[in-house]
């Protein structure tokens, strides 16, 4: 609970009508996208700007307040969970696009702009922005930065990290630093910037942001490639990486997945094939069409039972409409959905895929597979009942199996949805002991009082690695 006197300061600074503490209010915001993760906080404050923010946590600093900052709440980690209570920190009031600079191919938005808004904002004036996660019509450029996001086209144009130039952050205790700039080059110093994105609200507060942009492919194309050997659908992926060719997008659907995203989209997606390859490229007319060509000829090679190339733009957004809801789909089947993104290389695709299902099957529960292919970004998906304490049970048995295998492979246990307090378990199996007292000497000479969206990344008790058999 907040003293009288803590919120008077408080709403000294943001105006009554910014600050809620009332029962209902906290309760919005006491989860997020992720299941089985819920508390409540102390309040919830809504700043104007910057000046606000350091005004917000000069306090929290003062008297040791934990504070979440939050977007939309669609991160899959729990990562907006106020888990120890304090103040979430809402965004709704900084949510514009400050500059479209031509010249440089820059943006700078404050971090409650809408990911698809940006987007479409940069796009009339032929400009593109290619970070696009699955969840762009609602999520926020501050959650894509805190958790440095991916999306579909993170194969050939990278994840959120790749776009971030620069930043304006407020410290724990108010101070406020600017990094970065507009500038092809910059070595000066420690690279602050690459450090804050991802780092999920742990060591400041980001309240602006300069993005780069680049100029609008010309043209593009879509292919959806059938299989009836989940395998061979798997094993694709690393041939068309090995031509040297890098579709925008490669993403990958098993056949649970694909039935539940028909059921949903009604786009016409065939569901009694065992996977599908949904393919995009683009570029130069000739380019795309050159690529296309050896795309198809690698998927019949590995036993693609039909390649089909979308008739025009409408089939080819609908593909892509589908695929990004798979998630939602999903979410019909059953009341608590699980989603998880081990990452592991390209090359190891199909050794992943084959494990997950064989985990599946050895504690009988039912996992969907789609994901970021290309990238090696899979997305096992198990809808649940967090009611059946006993299958609950079975369910984190199993992710914490692929967990390790991914490690195993050479991969990681998140590949964009971050570690939050869900996985934070778990980062001991990639980082080891002595990486993660590396970043809790970082965390520490940020936040040394701890009030930074506190018991995220880091868990009291890890999991330890254990050997898993190739």
């Amino acid at each position: 609970m907040l003293s009288t006197e803590i919120k008077k300061r408080i709403t000294s600074v943001v105006g009554h009508e910014n600050f809620d503490d009332s029962k209902a209010g906290c309760l919005v915001y006491s989860y997020d996208a992720t299941p089985q993760f819920q508390a409540l906080p102390d309040a919830v404050v809504s700043p104007r700007n910057t000046a606000e923010i350091a005004g917000i946590l000069k306090i929290c600093y003062e008297y040791k307040i934990p504070v979440v900052p939050r977007g939309s709440g669609t991160n899959l980690c729990a990562g907006t969970c106020p888990t120890q209570g304090g103040i979430v920190l809402l965004f709704k009031h900084m949510n514009q696009v400050l500059e479209i600079d031509e010249e440089n191919l820059t943006a700078t938005v404050q971090p409650g702009v809408i990911t698809q808004d940006l987007i479409r904002a940069v796009e009339q004036k032929s400009l593109f922005y290619p970070p696009d996660p699955s969840s762009m019509k609602i999520s926020t450029i501050g959650g894509n930065i805190n958790e440095n996001s991916g999306g579909l086209r993170g194969l050939k144009y990278g994840v959120t990290r790749d776009y971030v130039m620069a930043l304006e952050i407020v410290l724990p205790n108010g101070d406020i630093i600017r990094t970065g700039g507009k500038l092809a080059k910059d070595v000066a110093g420690y690279d602050l910037t690459r450090l804050f994105v991802g780092s999920e609200g742990t060591l400041g507060i980001i309240t602006e942001a300069t993005l780069k942009l680049i100029p609008m492919p010309e043209t593009k194309k879509t292919m959806l490639a059938l299989y009836q050997n989940l395998e061979a659908a798997a094993q694709t992926v690393s041939n068309i990486i090995a031509h040297k060719i890098i579709p925008a997008t490669l993403e990958f659907l098993d056949q649970p997945t694909l039935e539940a995203v028909e059921e949903f989209a009604r786009v016409g997606l065939p569901t009694n094939v065992k996977a599908v390859l949904l393919i995009e490229q683009d570029g130069s007319p000739e380019l795309v069409e050159k690529h296309m060509l050896k795309i198809a000829e690698i998927c019949r090679q590995n036993e693609a039972v039909s390649v089909q190339t979308a008739g025009n733009d409408s089939e080819a957004e609908a593909l892509m409409t589908a695929r990004r809801a798979a998630l939602s789909a999903l979410a019909r089947l059953k009341p608590t959905t699980i989603l998880e993104d081990a990452t592991v290389p390209r090359s190891e695709i199909a050794n992943m895929v084959k494990a997950i299902n064989e985990i599946a099957d050895k504690y009988k529960v039912k996992i969907c597979t789609f994901g970021h292919a290309g990238d090696g970004n899979l997305h096992p998906t198990c809808p649940t009942d967090s009611r059946n304490s006993e299958e609950i049970e079975r369910v984190e048995q199993a992710f914490a199996e692929i967990f390790e295998k991914a490690v195993a492979l050479g991969g990681t246990i998140t590949g964009e949805h971050g570690v939050g307090e869900m996985k934070a378990p778990y980062l001991e199996l990639k980082l080891g002991s002595a990486g993660i007292e590396a970043m809790k000497a970082i965390k520490h000479s940020f936040d040394p009082h701890n009030i930074m969206n506190p018991g995220k990344i880091f868990a009291k008790e890890s999991r330890k690695r254990v050997v898993i058999s190739n």
